[in-house]
């Protein structure tokens, strides 16, 4: 049978919905509009309401279960409960994994929530700050009068921790506003940049209050979903350890792009602010390792057998070409100052998607339908069809077809773009 990538969509009833453009699909813009999905950026996520229009129309043809395999900060299981239909998640980043797991708590006690922040408030008004023992990239990041502030409720809101949903919630309200009172820029991708300034950065109780508010108002909307709770794992993609064979029916998810982006480096600063690393070289064994291999900080030279890595088994579908594109990037990398690895990056990316692969084919029913918010790549200017060579490695690990809806280009715009190669983004929907 032909695999085609064209425009049409493959499940026309999945469209998404009136308020949501397909160009915006893929992105996490809309949801800083959306109740619960707002109380913390996750750049690397999609649309909310995209994905809630998916469940909704998919439930309306019969039995639903919603897995996503990388759960993020939750953006799928707040859906699929919005859509009233059982869902299951994992994820291995363990700071995002807290963050989810705390809006996941958004049906809880309202009145042990606001009495939380109540006390954390009141118990950090009468605290004295300690800034000596933050490390160099907070100090940075704050001046010594906001940071005394954080310092104050972060205190109070680890000496509240008793593990109860409204815990989890009151650390999410002080996670939630760390970018807001740095007087630091963001990348787009939510790298800090020190060397940028914010002219009005948020005053630290404001904000807390604000969010605290925020938060309330969310859970009251909440309070009328009857769906099952969804269920979170700490878990890797790669075997979906704790998921049951055939569980699900439909798995809406967004794995890593090839693209060098660093998910670990992306929550530094509250990882640093919270004291659980002490900066960036911590990330290693903090985060990266329990991750997909999507960026080069995960493939040191040394670190992997490049030989050994496309002699995988499990690339057969695409070894050839893969190999190919390997020796280019090897090639290539050597006329680059930088000199990074995305020769080993792009092996490892496909052996590790290759496993996640064959993870969902156990962890899905038959049928069921499989959407991959995923685009292509081009370190080095050399094209990497990932697309295609998910959607072929998808039928080698049992499943019967794949089809892309193409929904946006990338690549197009930005001034400082590495390339010319053009690029886009939009939905790898693979049956089963």
């Amino acid at each position: 049978m032909p695999h085609k990538i064209s425009q049409p969509t493959l499940f026309p009833e999945f469209a998404a919905g009136p308020d949501v453009s397909d160009a915006a699909s893929s992105t996490f813009i809309d949801n800083m509009r959306l109740p619960v999905h707002r109380w913390i950026r996750f750049s690397a996520g999609f649309s909310g309401a995209w994905a809630q229009t998916l469940i909704e129309n998919a439930s309306r043809r019969g039995e639903t279960r919603v897995f996503d395999p990388f759960a993020g900060s939750g953006t799928t299981l707040i859906a699929a409960e919005d859509a009233g239909v059982p869902s299951c998640g994992v994820e291995a980043h363990p700071f995002v994994y807290r963050i989810a797991r705390a809006k996941l708590a958004r049906r809880s006690a309202i009145e042990a929530f606001r009495q939380s922040i109540k006390a954390i408030r009141s118990s950090a008004m009468r605290r004295k700050p300690e800034l000596e023992r933050y490390p160099k990239l907070i100090r940075a990041c704050y001046s010594d009068e906001i940071l005394g502030e954080l310092d104050c409720l972060r205190v109070a809101v680890e000496a509240s921790d008793d593990g109860s949903d409204a815990a989890q919630l009151s650390w999410l309200t002080l996670v939630g506003i760390l970018r807001r009172c740095s007087h630091a820029g963001t990348a787009q991708w939510q790298y800090v940049l020190p060397k940028k300034s914010k002219k009005t950065p948020s005053r630290p109780f404001s904000a807390f209050d604000e969010l605290s508010r925020n938060i309330v108002a969310d859970m009251f909307a909440s309070s009328a979903i009857t769906a099952p709770q969804a269920i979170l794992l700490q878990a890797d993609a790669r075997d979906c350890q704790g998921v049951p064979d055939g569980f699900a029916t439909l798995v809406v998810t967004s794995p890593p792009y090839p693209n060098n982006y660093d998910y670990a480096d992306a929550t530094r600063l509250e990882m640093c602010f919270l004291q659980e690393i002490e900066g960036w070289g911590d990330l290693q064994s903090a985060v990266r390792r329990h991750l997909v291999r999507s960026c080069t900080q995960h493939v040191p030279e040394k670190a992997v057998k490049l030989q050994a890595v496309l002699d995988d088994p499990a690339l057969e579908s695409i070894q050839s070409e893969l190999r190919t594109v390997c020796e280019e990037l090897a090639k290539i990398r050597l006329t680059k100052g930088g000199k990074k690895t995305y020769h080993l990056m792009v092996a490892c990316y496909f052996s590790d998607l290759a496993r996640v692969w064959k993870a969902l084919r156990r962890v899905c029913g038959s049928p069921s339908e499989v959407c991959f918010v995923i685009g292509d790549s081009a370190p080095y200017g050399v094209y990497v069809p990932v697309i295609d060579w998910l959607g072929r490695l998808a039928v080698a690990a049992g499943f019967k077809s794949f089809r892309f809806d193409r929904t946006r280009d990338r690549n197009v715009k930005w001034k400082n773009r590495k390339h010319r190669v053009p690029l886009c983004e939009g939905r790898l929907w693979a049956e089963g």
